[in-house]
């Protein structure tokens, strides 16, 4: 008698057997052009490996969760170990961001799951994530939490972890590149520079309660560098308090859309041009905002998805 430790196991000795039987013709009712076989070939011979896998004692085991962060968009901007993540996944719960380049990465037999969330628009609500992230992985299954960027900036990574904690399900995290690091790469500049500026702010534009409480005052000195994700809807508003706090309208300010992608887009302005740049520009894609940093002019491509800053808007 064959036993799994969860359905995931099940369907995945099922989707193995079925793709045995598609390719060898071994199993008629399976095989879309059987093959005779031989009368002294066993046709369950090259199965008896996934029977012995299969044979485990019928008490769930608790499962895993990997928290991993994908990067800026780009399958190969992922780390080795976040794609060795995704390559042992049996459930995969993945934000909006995440590209299908990255999700061809995974298994075919492992479930997929859009757990995204839109700016003002459809949204699957934190409560149902978390739920789902520990009923997986009390069902014994290896869950992946695919993030875009990295999980650990503005990713509402402790809220999770809190959930597996408290259902006392073992968990880890892979890091990944967070997208101010592709946007600067992009511009061919750096975050920080010796003699002009020794720390730099990330800053989330998407909910501006806590600005009143931000030091506004230091980020508006002259040389200071900030990244803002998802700024656009508060563009207007994180210009008047700097303004306001002294920051030169002349400060320069450059708009990154989908970063490290084919269809990246790089938006130079100033901040006192900051809103009228966002809506001329109309972009849709997520924009990481470099406060206090211009593109440099780059002499050749870095990279086949990096193109050289030549002018004010490039695509």
């Amino acid at each position: 008698m064959i036993s799994f430790q969860n359905r995931h196991q099940m369907e995945h000795f099922s989707f193995s057997c079925k793709a045995y039987g598609q390719m060898t013709g071994r199993f008629p009712m399976l095989a879309k052009n059987p093959r005779p076989k031989s009368k002294s070939e066993s046709p369950m011979k090259p199965l008896r490996p996934l029977f012995k896998r299969a044979r485990r004692s019928p008490a769930p085991q608790a499962g895993h969760v990997v928290f991993v962060g994908a990067g800026p968009g780009a399958a190969d901007l992922l780390t080795v170990r976040a794609t060795d993540a995704l390559k042992s996944a049996e459930v995969i719960l993945y934000d909006r961001l995440i590209s299908s380049d990255v999700l061809a990465l995974a298994p075919r037999h492992a479930l997929q799951i859009d757990v995204g969330k839109t700016a003002f628009g459809p949204s699957t609500p934190q409560a149902e994530i978390n739920d789902l992230i520990v009923n997986h992985a009390r069902e014994g299954a290896r869950v992946i939490r695919l993030k875009s960027g990295d999980s650990t900036v503005f990713g509402r990574l402790d809220e999770e972890i809190e959930a597996c904690d408290a259902a006392g399900i073992a968990w880890s995290i892979v890091p990944g590149i967070t997208a101010a690091s592709a946007a600067v790469a992009t511009i061919g500049q750096s975050l920080t520079r010796r003699g002009r500026n020794a720390s730099v702010r990330l800053l989330t534009g998407h909910d501006t309660r806590g600005f009143a409480d931000h030091d506004w005052a230091a980020l508006a000195r002259p040389g200071e560098v900030a990244a803002i994700y998802m700024g656009k809807s508060s563009a207007r508003f994180i210009r008047g308090r700097l303004m306001m706090h002294g920051a030169s309208g002349a400060t320069p300010v450059s708009l990154v859309e989908n970063a490290s992608r084919p269809d990246q887009r790089v938006i130079a302005t100033t901040l006192a041009d900051l809103s009228e740049s966002l809506d001329a520009a109309a972009l849709k894609g997520p924009v990481l905002t470099l406060f206090g940093l211009s593109p440099r002019a780059a002499q050749r491509p870095a990279h086949p998805t990096t193109h050289p800053v030549q002018s004010k808007e490039i695509a």
